[in-house]
């Protein structure tokens, strides 16, 4: 068993009450074997599964993890495009009781690296461009003792035989999404199996999705996020799920024709381009409810575009990794509010608290913290996450008094509406990709032609948000912004890799030192 507190996490004061449903992501499938065994389960561009099949492929890939030293507490990282393999070695680690880590593939090498050397992951499954990027970092990574090619990978799962599934605490740790902050470094948000479980619980009893109903999944899902409101949600509401390979317009609307998809969630940017494409046709989308679309702002010339198309405005929500997925969503049924994104999902409540903790008057701006819901069918079921992987002081900060603290900055009307006024550490979302500036300036200073640099988001029609530096050069030095560029782009991710890079004589700054960012944010507008 993981010993929560030597890893800088910190279990709930008391446990969640029981709703019903799976209880473990170990037993997500079970129901729907016993009820369905032929129904189409799982569906990617390498493989196609009924309940049954997919049931007898997890066990053989539990057997297969198992076989190089994975079991309970162990953690296991996935590199994977968006196929099969994802969602079933996700579910065989979960069998496991083991700790399932997903890591984008646009990452950079020492992103990747980063991440598996302070989870100490001892096994990876990577396609072959990821497994190549990493063969010059082994030696950084002694935990590490298996990295497998997709193909190994595939080869181990046929040859393996089932193993006996664990004695899984639905309470302990068991997924990693690492989620990055003011260091520059990343940390690595814990969440049980009981967190995973619950959305796709709420919204199976809500019956939020049409039961019998094809799930799409075109976003990566080495996203924590996509897992929960992928396979874990999909198989508790009775629908089938879609691994999704291309995210063009084109691509997305011949995976929605093929496999009749319903429904999925995506960024702006993809839904824009499917709706805006000309070679995707009305017949090719009409399969379709509804599109979940987050992860960035939305253009009012976007909104304008999904009320046409779907006969509904779109709804806006506000959620983060450590909830973990949504935690307020508008409804569209009812008249909007302004800056609003929504009330809060029935398992919730939200706090706004002073800088002393103490709750605000309503319309006041404080922090945003979350807790459980405090009365009806939900009440004291949700429960946020277990911290952050060996972070002890960041857990403890973030999960004081019993809540989740956000560092967001909001407030809430009398109906119960969210408005966020700041966002986190000066986030930048583009195109549904969290951009963290202290990244992206750490890098930066690593020339050292930089003597400061300050990372911004500017609006973007298309993305949402763009990432644009300010670079001051120490004197008598000189760099061009395409090498600066160029040392991004080796290290991070393209998404994170400035658009534009703009060199100043000086910043402003605080009594701190501090740079200020609001003169930038002016002084790119104007």
């Amino acid at each position: 068993m993981i010993d929560l507190e030597a890893h800088g996490l910190i279990a709930p004061a008391t446990p969640p009450r029981d709703v019903g449903g799976p209880g473990t992501v170990a037993a997500l499938l079970d129901d729907a074997v016993a009820a369905a065994p032929d129904r189409v389960a799982l569906v990617g561009r390498s493989g196609r599964f009924t309940m049954a099949a997919l049931d007898d492929e997890v066990d053989r890939a539990a057997g297969a993890l198992a076989g190089l030293g994975i079991g309970v507490g162990s953690r296991v990282a996935m590199s994977l495009p968006n196929d099969v393999d994802v969602v079933i070695g996700y579910l065989a680690a979960m069998r496991l009781g083991a700790i399932w880590l997903g890591i984008n593939r646009p990452l950079a090498a020492p992103e990747k690296a980063y991440m598996l050397q302070d989870a100490e992951v001892s096994v990876l499954l990577a396609d072959d461009d990821v497994a190549a990027s990493l063969a010059g970092s082994r030696a950084e990574l002694p935990a590490l003792t298996h990295l497998l090619a997709l193909g190994e990978w595939r080869d181990a799962v046929a040859g393996a035989a089932p193993v006996e599934r664990a004695q899984v605490d639905p309470l302990a740790p068991a997924a990693i999404a690492y989620t990055s902050g003011t260091t520059g470094f990343p940390k690595g948000a814990v969440h049980s199996q009981h967190n995973m479980l619950l959305p796709g619980r709420v919204s199976a009893v809500r019956a939020t999705h049409r039961a019998g109903g094809v799930m799409g999944v075109p976003l990566p899902l080495t996203i924590l996020n996509l897992i929960i409101l992928g396979p874990c949600m999909a198989y508790q509401c009775d629908m089938s799920l879609v691994a999704m390979d291309r995210v063009d317009g084109v691509g997305m609307a011949e995976w929605i024709a093929a496999e009749q998809i319903t429904t999925f969630s995506a960024v702006p940017a993809m839904v824009h381009d499917l709706l805006t494409n000309e070679h995707v046709t009305d017949e090719m989308l009409a399969s379709i409810d509804a599109i979940g679309v987050g992860g960035a702002d939305m253009p009012d010339a976007f909104r304008r575009l999904y009320q046409e198309r779907f006969g509904t405005r779109v709804g806006t929500g506000y959620g983060l990794t450590e909830a973990p997925t949504a935690v307020t969503v508008e409804d569209v049924s009812e008249p909007p509010v302004p800056d609003s994104c929504g009330r809060a999902l029935p398992q919730c409540t939200i706090h706004i608290l002073d800088e002393s903790g103490e709750p605000v008057a309503t319309g006041e701006a404080g922090e945003v913290c979350v807790g459980p819901a405090l009365e009806g069918e939900w009440a004291d079921v949700y429960r946020p996450m277990l911290g952050y992987w060996n972070r002890p002081d960041a857990s403890a900060d973030a999960l004081r008094g019993g809540l989740l603290h956000t560092g967001d900055i909001g407030s809430l009307d009398g109906d119960g509406n969210l408005r966020i006024h700041d966002r986190k550490n000066d986030l930048i979302i583009r195109g549904g990709a969290n951009v963290y500036p202290a990244e992206v300036e750490r890098v930066l200073h690593e020339n050292p032609a930089v003597a400061a640099c300050a990372v911004i988001g500017v609006p973007d029609e298309r993305l949402g948000e763009r990432v644009v530096a300010f670079v001051e050069l120490m004197e008598d030095s000189a760099v061009s912004e395409e090498d600066l560029k160029a040392l991004c782009a080796e290290q991070l991710a393209r998404y994170k890799v400035p658009d534009q890079i703009t060199f100043v004589e000086g910043f402003e700054r605080t009594p701190m030192g501090k740079i200020k960012k609001t003169p930038l944010r002016e002084r790119h507008r104007t």
